[in-house]
């Protein structure tokens, strides 16, 4: 399941990103520990900012740790080899759903 779709805001609280994938603020911290690709931003009180690309980010940890059961060296070493796939397939996936929104759309006006 894509969390990104419906962002609209420019930066998260990690509070929002926490409820965004049902995790604790703890484990996405951790996770920021765990993972060089994640890195959010931090005002000058040292306040987690995330980024829409931020929560992408985590959305494939969440996917290869919560959802695949890929240890935290198996998720790094498969974020490091396949990457771009995972990207370009994401990418795929959003073109083919909206593609499909436009078919039901056309269907329903039949």
């Amino acid at each position: 399941m894509d969390k990104t779709k419906n962002l609209t805001k420019l930066y998260y609280t990690i509070g929002e990103v926490s409820e965004i994938f049902d995790v604790s603020k703890s484990l996405i911290r951790y996770w920021e520990s765990e993972f060089t690709i994640l890195k959010p931003h931090k005002n000058s009180k040292g306040d987690r900012r995330f980024t829409k690309d931020n929560i992408e980010q985590l959305q494939l940890i969440y996917h290869l740790v919560k959802e695949r059961g890929f240890t935290l060296e198996g998720a790094k070493k498969e974020l490091r080899m396949n990457k771009s796939r995972y990207l370009q397939r994401k990418k795929l996936t959003e073109k083919l759903t909206g593609l499909k929104k436009n078919l039901v759309k056309l269907r329903d006006q039949l």
